[in-house]
């Protein structure tokens, strides 16, 4: 458990990602014979650290630690008859002056139930089921196999209303979101952060525990059994992960030693104005080391699949968010982050080079190049990206009443343009449904079918639109309710069959996308995909091709307007009769029931470039897929 002079040559060096090995408190194994618990923290402007807790009555300066003769800034000692269950902190008396401090670990494995913010001596033994999962992990996180993700907060999916409202435990959460996400079809479970947070309504974004699940819903071994459930149901789990900003709640990192040392000192560099809360220095070495550190914690000790990293842009531009004179130049006079490029890249060579069978997933929403392309070629490295302008665009233009959609048609199909320059997700995320926005149904335009008839046609074009799919809770079902935080998904709207129609039309979309490789394998390459025709804009209507490595075929046709459009020609690229696979206007998802009988053959008859056409019914506000028998 000592450090040793390698690890602190990879600590000052900033490569040092297994600083929870040593750093942090680890308890001694019980044959040691001085049983206890080993304590390390990097707090390099501290005159004194002591380790307080229950088992001192919390008295200062009785448990000391000792710097490292190395001048790495680390602090160590061993505090002898303590174990598990233990709670503590460290008093940091500032070497320079100023008031001393009580800290929670930076690194500890667990901590107390908030409000309460002691860390918790912990070991994270557990006896994991998933090695089948684990094997056959590299198949099912791969580029070319489908992606259809369900993004889940866990304090508010389902609460126990008979019992005060309250949560539900990691352990109960396992089986529920088990059968539910799996009947739908789903292939993966996005989590919204789980690190320990010190404000419920933050959702988990301003995080002060980056080694430790929160203890609202249990223990690290029931969030290990949560994801260990999953992964033998056959679910991958992707966590949410917030590397650019962190709350200034006094037991956390902010001047954690009296200065100001995981953060810049500098407001213009080191405070987020948006969010109120503290920037990382990734310009420091140690800082680089407990990011990256924490990041492959989760997928080594928890077996996570993926990591979604948050708020990236922000970590890229050093005026994000800012007005002129409110942030600091770089060395050659851009705004680029250029220390926190660089960390990005490093984290992300480290965690394909550890976890090859994982993949990481930018949240970055501006223009900046290659972020999913690899560092060797230019690129930031991660495996994939929100789409975040198919996303706004979609939404902006499904919001437009049906008779002024064809005076923005260019919105619905600009995303083609650069589908293909990066590995996307399109998502429809919990920050489209809070703030105001409304649900996603409650943004449709129209009477009440209409409104259901728009959100099955939007989720149809997107479940066969090239990139992989992420739909947040309640959506599933068009939940007319904004998203609430502290209550749970309004399910008692299923009885309705709208609702129960959206609900049947998600679990059959995802049932076709994950049995059909042209609606997955190709996601990002231009081979996969080729208009029919997207200029029907009088009419608001389109219509594509999505193909597979084999040249197998799905015909996608989309109407954005409520009028049923009889003898509707469409050109394909083979003869015969081509089935109706599925239509969102079917009467079991609550449509009209407009339709083509199961299926239409193939007419010699050249429409859009093609020598064969079809002549369809293409019913109001809806999407078809048809393919070739």
């Amino acid at each position: 458990m000592l450090l040793t002079e390698q690890d602190i040559y990879h600590f000052r060096e900033g490569t040092y990602f297994r600083a929870y090995e040593k750093l942090g408190a680890h308890p001694l194994a019980r044959a040691d014979a001085t049983r206890g618990t080993r304590f390390a923290v990097w707090a390099p402007n501290a005159g004194a650290v002591s380790v307080i807790g229950d088992f001192n009555h919390w008295r200062r300066g009785q448990h000391p630690l000792s710097p490292r003769p190395d001048s790495s800034g680390i602090w160590e000692g061993t505090v002898p008859g303590i174990g598990p269950g233990a709670l503590y902190k460290y008093h940091i008396v500032p070497r320079h002056g100023g008031r001393a401090v009580d800290k929670s670990d930076p690194y500890a494995f667990r901590t107390e139930l908030p409000p309460r913010t002691a860390s918790i001596v912990w070991d994270l033994a557990y006896d994991w089921q998933d090695a089948q999962w684990m094997q056959q992990r590299s198949r099912v996180n791969s580029l070319g196999s489908p992606w259809s993700i369900y993004e889940l907060h866990l304090g508010s999916w389902r609460r126990v209303r008979e019992e005060g409202n309250r949560f539900l435990s990691y352990r109960e959460l396992a089986p529920a979101i088990a059968d539910y996400v799996s009947d739908l079809g789903f292939t993966h479970i996005e989590l919204l952060p789980v690190m320990e947070h010190p404000f419920y309504g933050s959702w988990g974004y301003q995080v002060t525990g980056y080694f430790a699940p929160t203890a609202r819903y249990g223990t690290p071994q029931d969030f290990m059994y949560l994801i260990d459930f999953l992964h033998q149901r056959g679910l991958g789990v992707i966590l949410d992960w917030v590397p650019s900003h962190f709350p200034a709640d006094e037991h956390g990192l902010a001047c954690f030693d009296g200065t100001h040392l995981y953060e810049h000192a500098d407001p213009r560099q080191g405070f987020h104005p948006e969010w109120n809360s503290s920037i990382f220095n990734y310009g420091r070495a140690e800082v680089r080391d407990f990011l990256g550190s924490s990041a492959l914690f989760w997928l080594e000790k928890y077996h996570l699949d993926a990591l979604r990293v948050d708020a990236v842009a922000s970590m890229l531009y050093l005026d994000y968010g800012r007005r002129a004179g409110e942030w600091i130049p770089n060395r050659f006079g851009g705004h680029e982050n250029l220390e926190a490029v660089e960390f990005v890249k490093q984290l992300n060579l480290a965690t394909y080079r550890d976890h090859p069978d994982t993949q990481t997933i930018a949240e970055e929403s501006t223009a900046w190049p290659m972020v999913s392309r690899p560092t060797y070629l230019g690129g930031l490295g991660f495996g994939l990206k929100w789409n975040l302008g198919w996303m706004h665009d979609t939404l902006k233009y499904l919001q437009q009443d049906p008779v002024f959609r064809k005076y923005h048609h260019s919105r619905l199909t600009f995303s083609i343009w650069y589908a293909f320059s990066e590995n996307f997700v399109l998502p429809l995320s919990h920050d489209e449904v809070v703030h105001g926005k409304g649900s996603i149904i409650g943004r449709m335009p129209g009477e009440d079918w209409q409104q259901f008839a728009n959100v099955r046609l939007l989720y149809g074009y997107m479940w066969t639109h090239p990139g992989k799919k992420l739909l947040f809770m309640g959506g599933e079902f068009a939940q007319r309710r904004e998203w609430q935080h502290d209550e749970s998904l309004e399910w008692h709207v299923l009885q309705y069959p709208g609702h129960a129609g959206v609900q049947r039309w998600v679990r059959d979309l995802n049932q076709l996308y994950r049995r059909t490789p042209a609606l997955h394998e190709l996601d990002f390459s231009e081979s996969g995909f080729a208009w029919v025709d997207c200029a029907d804009a009088d009419i608001s209507a389109i219509s594509y091709l999505r193909r597979a490595r084999s040249g197998a075929t799905a015909l996608i046709a989309c109407n954005f307007t409520p009028v049923l459009r009889e003898n509707y020609r469409i050109g394909v690229p083979a003869a015969g009769r081509w089935r109706e696979c599925l239509n969102s206007d079917a009467a079991d998802y609550g449509g009209g029931g407009q339709g083509n009988l199961g299926g239409v053959g193939s007419e010699p008859i050249a429409a859009h470039g093609h020598p064969q056409s079809l002549r369809v019914r293409l019913p109001p506000l809806a999407v078809i897929v048809l393919m070739p028998e």
